[in-house]
């Protein structure tokens, strides 16, 4: 029997990269997954991968394709045991080049779209359920022109921080898993032109102190213990898997 059997998860931003590969993990450990993603093909092709899943199109800033999410899983009548919150997206620009538009849109995914995310999702979380959010080492880091990036992961801890109190009457731990560079289709999205993606992932692997970039699946598998009781003491917390990034 898988550690997730019967149970119902929800991945926000999971037809690629992590959240694909955490969905996968968890329909393999039993459950069923409703996943979100933005892009109709890709969102097909990630629940044909999953097997056991509900694909649900969305933007997590629209509350309006919130609410529709959170009806198909209302529909399916066995509520939420996984919310794991990992939609987000991210671009460069300095402190000159920010923009309203700039900070309006990672804000409004990032933060805004994290944070009803969850608020949404109370109604349906079973009591003892777990939340997992998705951190970023960028958090902690300064890294130039990506200011606005780290601020909103940074806030993401924060929330985190005060969900674990808030919810901790009806059993419901929420935690953050940090992912270092993970070699994702979104790491080389964020390639600056001029660097080009390959030098951009050769870059980040020669920071590491391990040599190399993560794989989607090393998170998943740190979400997974977060998820479920092998974690049941752990709330309020960070869990790097970022390759001693920021460890040592």
């Amino acid at each position: 029997m898988g550690q997730l059997e019967g149970k119902t998860a929800v991945v926000t931003g999971g037809s690629t990269g992590i959240g694909l590969a955490t969905a996968v993990r968890m329909a393999d450990e039993g459950a069923h997954v409703f996943v979100t993603g933005r892009r109709e093909a890709e969102l097909d092709a990630a629940v044909e991968t999953i097997g056991s899943a509900t694909g649900v199109r969305g933007d997590i800033s629209d509350l309006a394709d919130l609410d529709r999410l959170y009806a198909a899983v209302r529909d399916r009548g066995q509520g939420i045991d996984v919310l794991f919150v990992n939609a987000a997206i991210g671009s460069f620009a300095s402190l000159e080049e920010i923009t309203e538009e700039h900070f309006d849109q990672i804000f409004g995914v990032n933060v805004r779209g994290a944070l009803f995310t969850v608020q949404k999702a109370l109604p349906l979380l079973n009591d003892g359920a777990t939340v997992v959010v998705t951190g970023s080492t960028n958090a902690a880091s300064g890294a130039e022109a990506f200011g606005v990036y780290a601020a909103s992961k940074a806030a993401l801890r924060s929330f985190t921080r005060t969900w674990a109190n808030e919810l901790k009457g009806r059993g419901i731990r929420v935690n953050t898993v940090v992912p270092g560079p993970i070699d994702t289709p979104g790491l080389a999205g964020v390639a600056p032109a001029e660097v080009g993606a390959d030098a951009f992932r050769a870059g980040f692997a020669e920071a590491i102190p391990m040599g190399r970039l993560g794989r989607p699946e090393e998170v998943a598998d740190a979400v997974l213990f977060l998820a479920t009781p092998r974690s049941s003491f752990v709330t309020g917390a960070e869990l790097a898997v970022d390759g001693g990034l920021n460890q040592v």
